[in-house]
């Protein structure tokens, strides 16, 4: 069977948010992540270090950061660098936000079986737009631009059931949820 990964992207500075949310948001976005069928998660850091919460007894997947020095160019290249660090037999990468506090493991599972069964990148869509996760297989890593892969084709994949992930950029966006 095709081994699944997860990049969560955390190298952004926060600038909007004024403190680094991701030290505050990344728990609990790994906490859904623990709920998918994914075989491994690296977390892409950048603008500040990371520490990881301590695994519980049941945990599984491995979690593990992954430091992105050109993190200021943009999403894409901490995508390169989440992508660059996976195993050598890992298939596809779920690709996240770690500004995404409400993210559905469910979610994670409907992508995945989506991208199974077409090989097609696939993407959550939340009320006809595009969102995260983004499941990518192995021959869409090449040549990630800066901006990251909003600008390529991606099949939509109705999540609106189960809830959007959320886009925490101000600590009003943090207080909505």
């Amino acid at each position: 069977m095709a081994r699944i990964a997860a990049v969560v992207l955390a190298a952004g500075e926060a600038s909007r948010f004024g403190a680094p949310k991701q030290r505050l948001l990344l728990p609990r976005v790994l906490e859904r992540l623990h709920g998918a069928s994914v075989d491994e998660i690296v977390v892409v850091e950048g603008a500040h270090t990371l520490e990881l919460p301590p695994p519980s007894a049941a945990a599984s997947p491995s979690v593990r950061t992954v430091s992105c020095p050109e993190w200021r160019r943009g999403p894409g290249a901490s995508l390169r660098c989440g992508l660059a660090a996976l195993s050598e037999d890992v298939d596809a990468a779920v690709v996240l936000m770690a500004d995404g506090p409400n993210l559905s493991s469910g979610s994670v599972e409907r992508l995945v079986g989506e991208w199974r069964a077409s090989g097609e990148t696939v993407a959550a869509s939340y009320d006809g737009e595009r969102g995260h996760p983004l499941v990518v297989g192995r021959s869409g890593w090449t040549d990630v631009p800066d901006e990251g892969l909003r600008s390529r084709p991606a099949r939509l994949v109705p999540c609106d059931d189960l809830g959007v992930p959320g886009d925490v950029d101000t600590e009003q966006d943090l207080r909505g949820l």
